[in-house]
């Protein structure tokens, strides 16, 4: 074993090993201000379930026409591919629909912030005249009508099919709905190899810029408030004023929430075009641009977007184990 220890000594010296011999190295997590997602939440399976046929069932809307997952479309980015989804009357709605995955993760629902809550997100959406449009007395009437549901409740829930529980099923499946294991989240936890090196460069900028001071936290954004046009006036420029452009305003009343919104979470930006509450940005570069000017007031260095955008890229996670 000694002459097996200088032999590989040896080898590290000059550059070679031996064949069939490796060295594995134990990479240490990076010290950023951003971190990789937290595992996924442990829950009743029989819950998540239950939560996975309600997301996919359009009996949850008034016509039966619509689910979660018609807009909320998983093979595109948990989002839509559309600027503004078709609501219960074919007709579109007033926001951009935001990306269901890590959902659970943003400190409020909705892009003006007036969920708390995933379960109180279910309620509204629920009960929205121009999403689904439904009553909770029809809903559980059908959901606790249909025997199969009726028994997988009951083997859930002690008390069945009720209102509450079905926005915690719901809830519960979302919670499981994270997107682990981007190339930047193996980046941070220490491989530092997988990234190349404009990404890792496009990383840099886009703190240096100062994009870090809105999109932080473990989903890299979806946990303050910030207005829309902090270095001009966005909504004037694009013409065509709606109710849904004064944001948290609508929520709250106070004139300092006028065009103000949830910062969205940047994972999995890549995929879930086009962006903002209106749905008025095609792509990621044109979205780039658009806060260099409206919220940094700055013009970026010749190929600066396209370097943050590379980074961005990087952000997509997998969902079951499959890129998104």
């Amino acid at each position: 074993m000694a002459s097996h220890g200088l032999i590989l000594a040896f080898g590290l010296l000059v550059g070679w090993m031996p064949v069939g011999w490796s060295v594995t190295a134990h990479a240490e997590p990076l010290d950023e201000p951003l971190k990789p997602l937290p595992p996924v939440p442990a829950l009743d399976p029989k819950r998540v379930q239950l939560g996975q046929r309600l997301f996919n069932d359009p009996r949850l809307s008034a016509n039966n026409t619509l689910s979660c997952a018609s807009c909320h479309r998983l093979d595109k980015g948990g989002a839509d591919d559309k600027p503004l989804s078709l609501g219960l009357d074919g007709k579109p709605v007033e926001v951009n629909t935001p990306t269901v995955f890590n959902a659970s993760l943003n400190f409020h629902q909705f892009w003006d912030g007036r969920a708390d809550t995933l379960e109180e997100q279910v309620h509204l959406v629920v009960t929205s005249p121009v999403e689904m449009g439904s009553t909770w007395e029809s809903v559980v009437k059908r959901i606790a009508d249909d025997p199969g549901y009726a028994k997988d409740f009951k083997a859930a829930y002690p008390d069945g099919v009720t209102k509450p529980n079905v926005q915690g099923a719901l809830a519960a499946y979302e919670r499981t709905l994270q997107t682990p294991n981007s190339r930047f989240d193996q980046y941070l936890l220490g491989d530092t190899d997988i990234l190349t090196p404009r990404e890792k460069f496009g990383y840099q900028r886009f703190k240096e810029y100062g994009c870090i001071t809105c999109h932080q936290g473990v989903n890299i954004g979806g946990n303050m408030f910030q207005k829309l046009g902090i270095m001009g006036d966005y909504i004037n420029d694009r013409g065509n004023p709606t109710r849904a452009d004064e944001g948290r305003f609508n929520v709250t009343g106070d004139e300092a929430d006028r065009q103000v919104f949830k910062v969205p979470s940047l994972r999995n930006v890549a995929v879930t075009a086009p962006y903002f509450h209106d749905g008025s940005a095609p792509t990621l570069e044109r979205a780039v641009e658009v806060m260099f000017k409206y919220q940094l007031g700055r013009e970026p260095l010749k190929n600066d977007t396209t370097l943050i955008v590379e980074f961005l890229k990087t952000l997509t996670g997998e969902s079951e184990g499959k890129p998104l």
